[in-house]
């Protein structure tokens, strides 16, 4: 068996803390330790795992997996995949991130290093179970509807607004792909409620859904991890229709976008130089150990 690959987890938030116990549990990975602004151990984590505040710190590292909030991904994988080491991310901005694909392939084939983005759920996972299900029924139409549950994403993106100490932002699904967002917010001192609530509503992550924002005096009474996607098609394969397929889960959303970028930078290390997303890489790819035996296994 080869030696274990060495990776790095920057950031420890929710999914940052996840990330680290998928690594440790992971048989083909090592950890080498954990990088944030500032190097301050975390409660409950193994005093045995460095914490540093630059990867340079952990020697040789393989991948790190860009657990830090999406709008800091594009600067932070760009540095990385200079300084020689492969990045993973969840970057969950859809719009945007073909052009961030495009621009680290650049960064990535200079260096000679694979970026991995968007590797968490969705998209991710359910953007190969789209794919799927496309080509099974290349006529018709898919709904995607999330929820109802905790979106990381959109709940950073209120953290990060001016007055704002802590937030959570719910996801609704409305049916046929639609959603509306419940944003919950509790506010600093003297912060403006019109103002933030304008600011949530202005932001690229609210601004297309349906969106109530509530202010509240606790936001940590109100906060459930979980959360879920129902992925419906229904349509044509030749030209036989009425071809119906739903694919559903439950789930805590921290721990499987972290299990899954995981698994990410696991295939990051067998792919040619360049950016990937999770639809590109051959599914094969993201699991441990031989190839051979998982085409005996699930083929």
């Amino acid at each position: 068996m080869s030696e274990p690959r060495r990776i790095a987890v920057v950031g420890y938030g929710n999914v940052g803390r996840c990330a680290v116990e998928a690594v440790l549990e992971a048989p083909d990975l090592e950890l080498a330790g954990v990088v944030r602004r500032t190097p301050v151990r975390p409660a409950g984590l193994d005093p045995d795992i460095p914490v540093v505040a630059d990867i340079a710190e952990l020697g040789p590292v393989d991948a790190a997996l860009l657990a830090v909030p999406t709008r800091d991904v594009p600067r932070q994988a760009a540095d990385l995949l200079a300084r020689g080491v492969n990045t993973v991310d969840s970057y969950d901005i859809h719009g945007a991130l073909v052009d961030l694909r495009r621009d680290l392939d650049q960064v990535a084939r200079r260096h000679g290093r694979v970026a991995v983005i968007s590797a968490g759920w969705d998209p991710g996972t359910d953007s190969i179970i789209r794919a799927l299900l496309q080509f099974m029924a290349p006529r018709g139409v898919t709904y995607t509807n999330f929820g109802p549950g905790m979106s990381m994403g959109h709940t950073v993106a209120v953290k990060a607004i001016a007055g704002v100490r802590d937030a959570l932002s719910v996801t609704i699904p409305a049916g046929q792909g639609a959603h509306r967002r419940l944003v919950y917010v509790e506010l600093e001192p003297g912060a403006d409620f019109e103002q933030v609530r304008q600011a949530v509503l202005n932001d690229p992550y609210f601004k297309y859904d349906e969106t109530r924002v509530e202010q509240v005096d606790r936001v940590a009474d109100l906060v459930d991890m979980g959360h879920g996607v129902r992925i419906e098609r229904r349509g044509v394969s030749g030209r036989t229709h009425n071809q119906r397929m739903a694919f559903e889960m439950s789930i805590q959303n921290p721990a499987l976008t972290a299990q899954v970028m995981v698994a990410a930078a696991r295939a990051s290390l067998r792919q040619a130089p360049g950016a990937y997303t999770m639809l590109e890489i051959p599914v094969v790819d993201f699991l441990p150990g031989d190839r051979e035996d998982w085409l005996r296994r699930l083929v």
